[in-house]
């Protein structure tokens, strides 16, 4: 038996959500623009779908846009928003520890011209929401936040980086793709203009995600060549996957709770046995700000992938820094950013809990940890 304890990279499915995915594959397989019975039936679905999304994140139906994942959706934001805007309004205001998704379409707006602040944060991962506050002029378009980071869990302070923004009448675009299904995520108490998220994030299928747009911000899409999602994104809904992310939201909406304090406990439990058991470790993150399910961990002189191959053969899987980073061995960049050395930065893991996992898992963790992490120890200084 395999141990999973790498749920920020992506999530098993739950079998409420494979269920209902096959039987809208079985049951509807119409096109949702087609106006006979089989695409009624189908538009249903997504219809349903975007009521389970909206009532997750207490917002209208009407503004949930349908993509294909947090990726997309934060690029339709940066290149199909921003891009656009008219007049002078071309300064972005964002952070130093955003996904690349975010960063990476960021770096193309400067190439053509935008002017980009990127906020930095402190030794726990924490944006100044003042910083941001005195960042925004008269030129801002768009401050784009990541709400958890995907690597150390940390909550950004957005309740209060929303209002400031929107005293100063500029949008806030957030990245919720690691926070929904994990903590709260409440549009009447944090009034985002934009959100992004990803299904395979908590128990969806991968390949399907959506953007929720409130407001009268208009962007032009980024795929073009049909009339879907109001014309906001061109190409035939994938049914069966949006179904899979209405279920996983619906479950969500459920168990949101339950789930909080679980991985809380399993989250904890392991960081004790980590503790007591090996010597020269530290938590990256301030532990009162982090999401419920992750743990990120730096083992002092300890070079993190071999950690992650050894435990690997063990049976036991987690990240070394960000899964879209694996393979790689330069140091996590949001690591760096909270002002750790490259050193330590390569000596850390991300472990982050999720459904299927249990208290006997994390002991089978605990029990395997102290001696890889001493084992790779001796490989560093040999």
């Amino acid at each position: 038996m395999r141990v999973y304890l790498d749920h920020n990279a992506t999530s098993p499915l739950r079998d409420e959500v494979i269920e209902n995915m096959i039987r809208v594959m079985r049951d509807h397989h119409g096109n949702p623009s087609s106006v006979h019975e089989e695409g009624r039936a189908a538009r249903v679905e997504l219809d349903c779908a975007r009521e389970q999304v909206a009532t997750l994140l207490s917002v209208n139906p009407g503004n949930v846009l349908f993509t294909g994942g947090a990726t997309e959706a934060n690029n339709t934001v940066l290149l199909g928003m921003l891009r656009a805007r008219r007049g002078d309004r071309k300064h972005l205001v964002t952070t130093s520890v955003e996904h690349p998704s975010i960063e990476e379409p960021v770096e193309i707006l400067e190439r053509e011209g935008w002017r980009v602040t990127r906020i930095g944060v402190d030794h726990d991962g924490i944006v100044d929401e003042n910083e941001i506050a005195e960042a925004i002029g008269e030129d801002t378009a768009l401050v784009s936040i990541i709400w958890a980071n995907n690597e150390t869990g940390i909550l950004q302070p957005m309740e209060r980086i929303v209002a400031l923004a929107h005293e100063r009448g500029v949008p806030v675009h957030a990245d919720a793709t690691q926070a929904v299904g994990k903590v709260p995520v409440d549009l009447r108490e944090v009034p985002l203009d934009l959100l992004s998220l990803s299904a395979h994030k908590f128990n969806g299928p991968k390949g399907v995600g959506c953007l929720i747009s409130r407001g009268e911000l208009a962007f032009e899409s980024i795929l073009h060549g049909g009339p879907q999602e109001q014309r906001r994104r061109g190409g035939t809904e994938n049914v069966a996957g949006i179904a899979g992310l209405g279920t996983a939201c619906e479950l969500a909406t459920r168990e949101l709770s339950d789930r909080v304090e679980q991985y809380a406990r399993l989250r904890d439990r392991l960081w004790d046995g980590i503790q007591s058991k090996i010597p020269g470790v530290r938590r990256n993150g301030l532990a009162s700000r982090v999401l419920p399910n992750t743990l990120n961990v730096e083992f002092e002189g300890a070079a993190g992938e071999l950690i992650v191959q050894a435990l690997d053969i063990e049976g036991i899987a987690v990240s070394s820094g960000a899964a879209c980073h694996s393979g790689s061995i330069e140091p996590s960049r949001v690591l760096v950013a909270m002002g750790r050395s490259p050193e330590a930065a390569r000596g850390s893991l991300r472990f982050s809990v999720g459904h299927g996992n249990d208290e006997s898992q994390i002991g089978c963790a605990v029990h395997y940890l102290p001696d890889l992490v001493e084992r790779a120890r001796r490989a560093v200084d040999a």
